[in-house]
């Protein structure tokens, strides 16, 4: 019997490795990935060391020296990936009506552009925030994929519904010179921060440096975290003389210093995961917020999953509520996989 080809993919933008874990467990080959942090290449390199990593500014790269290097030809490559910086189109920064969609990092979706015109993939996938839906930069995107000869299907999907612990929404598009690709249908059941560490102990290594370590916090804030009602209390549950005076100034913010719900899948897992000050990251049952190693598996990483801790934890969580979860970008490239079968490229 033939030995199958294996389909080959890039993933641009690649941070810690999220979306290449991904595509690998979708049956991906990665073969290259662009990255310039440093911190998320060490933990990349840790895990997908078979992939050749172009370190610096994407824009600094040329897409004839990744070819060349890479060994690729035009039309050879099955898939493009990645998720471009998307701090500019956040909900955040464009609280009260302040829009910054003038961002230069917004303008990093367009890199793609480059790279599609070289490369000529077969499909593309690229992942955003929500605000890139409704951005002018995601219609002049579109009609350049369309003047390539791509049909493109983009849509904001909800991690929760792929197998991730944890409600995040992201806009996704999926594009291919083939014909449209639909997205993968939503699972029927979703999975609760109880499957997802509940039981971590029997999941991970025994002494495990993103889990087992002591964070420090002064008595007050303590001794408010022990009287919040545990399996999805929150502040606005503490009697008068716990609640912290800066919290008696504002009723805005309500999850920060909220615990999770075991029964239900997490907030979204942010650069912020491990401080309870930046939201519901406490633990539903213990009175700690997550420890790094929970937030990765919300993120759906394997607990074996190797993150670097050179530049300290709060860096390492960053780098965490940056990627790409998993299991997300996996059933979104099964149906990848699925149209390169079907169709005569």
């Amino acid at each position: 019997m033939p030995r199958t080809k294996s389909l080959k993919a890039i993933d641009l933008f690649s941070g810690c490795g999220g979306l290449t874990q991904g595509l690998r467990d979708a049956g991906f080959k990665v073969v290259g990935a662009i990255e310039k942090d440093e911190l998320a290449i060490r933990t990349y390199k840790l895990n997908h060391p078979k992939t050749r990593v172009f370190e610096g500014d994407i824009r600094e790269i040329t897409p004839k020296t990744l070819m060349k290097r890479l060994k690729l030809v035009p039309g050879e490559l099955d898939l493009l990936a990645g998720c471009p910086p998307c701090q500019g189109f956040s909900t955040l920064r464009t609280l009260n009506g302040k829009k910054d969609i003038s961002d230069p990092q917004n303008d990093l979706i367009f890199q793609f552009s480059k790279f599609i015109d070289a490369l000529e993939p077969k499909t593309i996938m690229v992942e955003n925030v929500p605000g890139l839906y409704e951005d002018g930069r995601l219609e002049v995107f579109a009609t350049f994929l369309k003047s390539k000869g791509y049909s493109a299907t983009f849509e904001v999907l909800d991690a929760q519904n792929y197998g991730v612990p944890q409600r995040r929404r992201r806009f996704v598009l999926l594009a291919s010179r083939g014909g449209e690709i639909k997205f993968y249908d939503p699972l029927p059941k979703k999975v609760t921060v109880s499957q997802a560490i509940r039981d971590i102990d029997k999941l991970i290594e025994k002494f495990d440096p993103l889990h087992h370590y002591e964070p420090r916090r002064s008595e007050k804030v303590e001794r408010m975290i022990r009287h919040i009602p545990k399996d999805g209390g929150s502040r606005k549950d503490l009697p008068k003389e716990f609640v912290l005076p800066c919290h008696l100034k504002t009723n805005g913010f309500k999850d920060v210093y909220g615990r999770m719900r075991w029964s239900e899948p997490s907030p979204t897992i942010t650069g912020g995961c491990i401080n309870p000050s930046k939201g519901r990251f406490l633990h539903p049952q213990e009175n700690r917020a997550i420890t790094l190693r929970e937030a990765a598996l919300l993120q759906s990483f394997p607990p074996t999953y190797k993150f670097s801790l050179a530049n300290g934890r709060f860096p390492t969580a960053q780098t965490i509520g940056n990627a790409f979860p998993p299991k997300f970008a996996q059933y979104q490239a099964l149906q990848i996989k699925k149209a390169l079968k079907e169709s005569n490229f």
